[in-house]
């Protein structure tokens, strides 16, 4: 199998080497990744500045752009052939129910799907280390799974691990995005020369995470496989918005 590996997190993140090793056991992995860290980038493309790679030791490419750049990069570019999956990870943090609008980890993955191909998603829900051999246990085993039983071709997984051992998991549980309130308002502070700076507030707290959703699966110390999909239309919205469309036309 050949892999490509990205993140959102950067080259030099943890998580992403836990990943490697744990995926290099199921074949050749490739890795390319942002040169800093770029969480919250969602699907934006570097349109006004050339993109520049560099190869690292380890092997591992840097690109000096976003998640999406890079897994683009490495399909039209880097690689010698095509991948047969692209995976994004692992996330230092969730990317649970509205997080994934804003997740470059996703948008990682929804690149990969873009240009035909399987793609994963997969987050722990800490931001420190201590768990990251879990999530890339459960992420090889979601990928082998993936690739046995194929989604449809506008569809990617977005998984998500407790912050827990491996051997204290509960299970797996397929699911679909939560909710959550409205975050806090931006705060606005002072550097030290008095100009006015801003700061994104709190994530808002849990909305919906009933039974059935992402957050209830964390909860429950499960891991979480959201199948999301790439085509965002909103079909329910069609005939009421084509009705008072028409009334323009006329």
């Amino acid at each position: 199998m050949n892999i490509l590996l990205s993140n959102d997190d950067g080259v030099f993140a943890p998580g992403l080497e836990a990943l490697y090793k744990e995926l290099c056991k199921l074949g050749k992995v490739t890795v390319v990744a942002p040169d800093r860290n770029l969480s919250g980038a969602s699907s934006s493309l570097t349109l006004t500045n050339p993109l520049r790679s560099q190869q690292h030791p380890n092997g591992f490419y840097s690109v000096n752009g976003t998640p999406t750049d890079c897994v683009h990069l490495a399909i039209s570019q880097l690689m010698d052939v095509t991948p047969d999956i692209v995976v994004a990870g692992v996330n230092h943090g969730a990317n649970l129910g509205d997080d994934t609008f804003y997740s470059g980890t996703v948008a990682a993955a929804a690149e990969g799907r873009h240009l035909g191909l399987p793609a994963v998603a997969v987050s722990v829900t800490s931001h420190d280390d201590t768990h990251l051999s879990c999530a890339a246990k459960v992420a090889k085993q979601v990928v082998e799974n993936l690739m046995t039983h194929p989604i449809p071709s506008d569809q990617i997984l977005n998984v998500n691990v407790p912050d827990i051992p491996f051997e204290q998991l509960e299970g797996f549980a397929v699911t679909r995005l939560g909710s959550r309130h409205k975050a806090d308002l931006m705060q606005k502070q002072q550097d030290p020369w008095g100009r006015d700076i801003y700061w994104y507030g709190k994530l808002g707290q849990e909305l919906d995470a009933t039974e059935g959703t992402d957050f209830h699966a964390i909860n429950n110390n499960k891991v979480s496989i959201t199948p999301l999909k790439i085509d965002m239309t909103a079909f329910d919205s069609i005939e009421s918005v084509t009705g008072w469309v028409k009334k323009l036309n006329n």
